[in-house]
Order: structure tokens, then C-alpha cells, then sequence
């Protein structure tokens, strides 16, 4: 039999998955390991790395408000 968490609300599982993305987009080096092209007079390299920051914040804050 299957106990519902203190509360009575039911947790969902499925938004935490989302947080795996970041994970992986940054885990596979050859997709980006690259200093061609040159994005704002930085290497793809940083500028790909920099760009999963704001996105992993945005990401973690929407999985956030999904499971409170």
C-alpha cells in the first residue's frame, strides 16, 4: 500500500529529470570543444560553458516551483 508524504499532496518525480539536462548538455565534450567560431570575442568553448549557467538557474528555479 502507498503512503502519501506528510501533507497529503502528492510529489511529483518527472520535473527532477529536467535537471539531468545541464548535466549532459555540458558532459559530452566533443559537441563543443571547439575555439571556431569565435562568439563574442570569446571561444565556443566559454561561451557555451557560460551559457548553461543562466540556463541551469532558469531550469532549477522551474523544477523548483513544480515540486514545492
Amino acid at each position: 500500500m502507498a503512503s502519501q508524504p506528510a501533507g497529503g499532496k502528492s510529489t511529483r518525480r518527472w520535473p527532477l529529470l529536467l535537471l539531468i539536462i545541464p548535466f549532459i548538455a555540458t558532459l559530452y565534450l566533443p559537441f563543443y570543444n571547439t575555439t571556431e567560431p569565435s562568439v563574442l570575442g570569446m571561444p565556443f568553448f566559454y561561451f557555451y560553458l557560460l551559457l548553461w549557467v543562466p540556463i541551469s538557474a532558469l531550469l532549477t528555479g522551474f523544477v523548483y516551483f513544480l515540486t514545492k
